[in-house]
């Protein structure tokens, strides 16, 4: 489970660029700041009020906490502010990159991240936000939850927001989500496409130049 979650980190990290401002979901999505290629910095914005946010400390600092909850640190010319500017910051667009996790994404880019119906949970927090306010929206997320489809043509849990995923990023490989579907560019050399298609719930597009996940 943990080298599945690795590489999709890994690749995940292989999508920014050096300055990017980036807000990481919680779970997954926050080992993508220690999986960054040499030589590119990207400064983490946390929605609860943080900029040029760090990884965990060594010892826990209770003051220092991210949006999940977990504790972090902060690196030179980081900043705190209030939820409202922190909010104006999501929404005015000047976050390059938002990584988050899914319960299912469909063909039309459509997510749905935040709720399963009958079941208790704390609320959307930034994620609805940060999905149309961020530049670049990823997906980063297992294929399949215990064998069930989780790309599916149609959503069937509650929207987190309408088409606003541009990639997804699992262990199987990298799908772009385009006007006429998802397409399935890069693929890990442990699956077949056919492997690829029967864990998914939607036809899915195969690129010309599909290449092996790195």
């Amino acid at each position: 489970m943990a080298d599945i979650k690795e590489r999709i980190a890994r690749r995940v990290a292989k999508e920014l660029n050096d300055g990017d401002v980036v807000n990481l979901g919680i779970g997954l999505p926050t080992m993508v700041a220690e999986c960054l290629p040499e030589g590119v910095e990207v400064i983490l914005q946390s929605e609860n009020g943080i900029m040029n946010m760090g990884g965990a400390p060594a010892v826990p600092n209770v003051d220092v906490v991210n949006a999940g909850a977990q504790y972090v640190t902060i690196k030179p010319g980081g900043q705190f502010f209030d939820s409202a500017t922190s909010f104006a910051i999501i929404r005015g667009g000047h976050v390059d990159a938002t990584i988050l996790g899914a319960l299912e994404v469909d063909r039309h880019g459509n997510l749905s991240n935040w709720i399963v119906p009958g079941k208790m949970v704390p609320g959307m927090g930034g994620a609805m936000d940060l999905v149309v306010g961020a530049r670049k929206v990823i997906v980063a997320m297992q294929h399949t939850q215990k064998g069930k489809h989780k790309i599916l043509d149609e959503c069937t849990l509650p929207y987190t927001a309408i088409n606003c995923v541009d990639m997804i990023i699992t262990e199987m490989g990298v799908m772009k989500v385009t006007n006429e579907g998802i397409v399935l560019e890069e693929i890990h050399e442990d699956f077949t496409v056919e492997d690829v298609q029967a864990a998914t719930g939607c036809k899915l597009i195969i690129s010309e130049n599909l290449r092996t996940m790195v």
